[in-house]
């Protein structure tokens, strides 16, 4: 293997709310400086689907659908944090953001990349499966490179591990 097998060119960096600093960071710690980096912020479409539901319920009455604001506000926070993250990497990088289920868009972007940063969003007291939320553990089982997974704060000592199954079937028979 030479030493352009190993040099990563697409570096996708999923930034989200509370850990993005952390992704960041690792970027710029372990990604080579001839990688390309990709800052990505995907934005849930739940909350102005749910406004529009409730909206679509009341069958129109009270004004115009909430869900729209959401979707402005939204736009308007992705966009912040993304230009926050760029600025924080210090360097050219490509942009995405996208407004989908957060989980399958992440795969979907990272499917060519070298390599996918991501935080651990879950319970950060605590090493175990619980440190990663739901969209997380799934970009990382599904993921179609490999992944890069980082506490966004200092890892929690390991004597908060989870003690080992007990497997009472497993006795001496």
């Amino acid at each position: 293997m030479t030493d352009s097998d190993t040099t990563l060119r697409s570096v996708i960096i999923w930034v989200c709310e509370g850990t993005w600093q952390a992704t960041v960071d690792a970027a710029l710690s372990l990604a080579p400086a001839p990688a390309r980096f990709t800052v990505l912020h995907v934005t849930s479409r739940a909350p102005a689907d749910t406004a529009r539901g409730a909206y679509l319920g009341l069958l129109g009455r009270g004004g115009h659908d909430p869900g729209a604001r959401f979707d402005e506000v939204a736009a308007e926070a992705a966009a912040d944090l993304v230009e926050a993250a760029a600025r924080r990497l210090g360097q050219p990088c490509e942009r995405l953001e996208i407004q989908d289920h957060s989980e399958r868009a992440v795969v979907a972007a990272s499917a060519h990349a070298d390599l996918l940063i991501v935080a651990r969003d879950g319970d950060r007291s605590r090493l175990g499966p619980k440190s990663l939320g739901r969209a997380t553990r799934f970009v990382v089982d599904h993921a179609a490179c490999p992944v890069l997974l980082v506490w966004p704060d200092a890892a929690p000592d390991v004597g908060t591990m989870p003690p080992p199954p007990h497997h009472p079937h497993l006795g001496g028979r």
